[in-house]
């Protein structure tokens, strides 16, 4: 009798062999899985919202979201869990932080598998994000969002102050005069106490200027390798940018900058206008003492904006590769990003969401989101290069010290021309 069940025993443990190694154990698409993230608080909940829906759709599913509020910690940690051999399931990250990623062979790359989706094509995306996360014809990592640069402004301080509001057609003229004319010392002390505008001195605000400039940061367009700052177009662009400190004086000066983020400035009041992408909208939507709105960013020659993208990808180790793409068909699908949409915080990359009332309803601020939509056409990408992050570290501190006087734009100019070719001949 023992002997008859030993061999029944073996028998049933070398079916249950055969059938997982044929994939028929579809118990492996509900593995616990963790979802790593680079989030604020507001942002976090809305990544936690799209878990539990999901979730409610899938009760046997488990995703433990790891929300890091801090960019270079979130990047640091990455990369040392891939070092480690224990990498997330699945995380979600900017298309200027991937190519490191993408370089060091450590993706499974999503392309063919969206390929095979029954429900999901490539063609049902915004193309520039798709674009952004492509390398060497193949879709590494599929896109959640399509966001812009665009400009917040304090609506109510606009009419209170008579000004007219931002076109969509507004120049760097109309900017500025708009700017200067939300720019007050309202108790009479000599000092500043509203200003009209703010944003952070980097590269991904300065860059639309750029292109609106009719200008580029590379010398031969079809290689992404070839960066370069020191072009007319570049310095006049980064000029203007720069003078909105130095000779307008209508954002704040170092120490007030340092002393308070222009975000946390305009939802008190203290700043008119803010350039941001969509990222922002969560945290102001909690704004009770005014009302807001968006507006592109001014155009000179042209109009453009800088391309906010982030993606989901799957690393090629993996432990539970299928609960991870699982989760991913209904993060990019019309459900999952239906619910991100509600909760503002992305523009969706999926085209028949982005149209949406869900992501477009005027009863929700921004009431113009139509704007973020408008700008897609105008969308460039900063380059999706292994070394870029690297880069664009050496950039912002040039543009920093250029933007508030300490040092000559084109000794800023220099400096980061001169360090970026020695980062690329590595």
């Amino acid at each position: 009798m023992r002997r008859r069940s030993s061999i029944v025993l073996s028998m049933l443990l070398g079916l249950s062999i055969l059938i997982a190694a044929c994939g028929g154990d579809s118990g492996s698409e509900n593995e616990p899985i963790t979802w790593q993230v680079w989030a604020d608080p507001e942002e976090s909940e809305a990544y936690q919202s799209m878990i539990d829906a999901y979730v409610k759709d899938n009760p046997d599913a488990e995703v433990t979201l790891n929300a890091i509020p801090d960019r270079k910690t979130f990047l640091s940690r990455l990369s040392a869990s891939f070092a480690s051999g224990s990498p997330p399931d699945v995380f979600l990250v900017n298309y200027r932080h991937n190519g490191q990623f993408v370089e060091k062979g450590v993706l499974e790359p999503l392309g063919p598998m969206l390929e095979d989706s029954d429900d999901l094509s490539a063609d049902q995306y915004f193309d520039v994000p798709m674009e952004a996360f492509t390398w060497d014809g193949t879709l590494q990592c599929i896109p959640f969002n399509q966001s812009s640069l665009v400009v917040y402004y304090n609506k109510t301080m606009f009419e209170e102050a008579g000004v007219p509001l931002p076109a969509d057609d507004w120049t760097w003229d109309d900017f500025v005069e708009t700017a200067k004319a939300l720019t007050k010392d309202t108790d009479g002390d000599g000092k500043t106490d509203v200003w009209g505008l703010g944003f952070e001195p980097s590269i991904i605000r300065a860059a639309p200027f750029i292109w609106s400039h009719g200008g580029s940061l590379l010398a031969d367009p079809n290689d992404p390798t070839s960066i370069t700052f020191d072009t007319n177009t570049t310095r006049e662009a980064l000029q203007f940018f720069i003078d909105l400190n130095l000779e307008h004086g209508v954002v704040p000066d170092e120490a007030s900058y340092n002393a308070q983020d222009p975000d946390s400035r305009f939802m008190d009041g203290s700043i008119a206008m803010v350039l941001n992408s969509r990222r922002a909208t969560p945290v102001f939507r909690s704004i009770e003492g005014f009302e807001w709105d968006v507006a592109p960013p001014p155009a000179d020659v042209t109009q453009s904006s800088t391309l906010h993208s982030d993606a989901f990808c799957i690393p090629k180790d993996a432990k539970h590769k299928d609960a991870a793409w699982k989760f991913v068909q209904y993060a990019i699908g019309p459900d999952g990003q239906t619910v991100a949409a509600e909760v503002g915080r992305t523009v969706p990359s999926l085209i028949s969401v982005a149209e949406s009332d869900a992501f477009l309803d005027p009863g929700k601020s921004p009431a113009n989101s139509q704007i973020f939509l408008d700008l897609g056409p105008n969308l460039v990408s900063l380059p999706a290069i292994a070394a870029w992050p690297e880069i664009e570290s050496i950039i912002n501190e040039e543009i920093y010290v250029a933007f508030f006087g300490t040092k000559s734009l084109d000794d800023a100019i220099q400096t980061a021309e001169t360090q970026t070719q020695e980062i690329l001949k590595r």
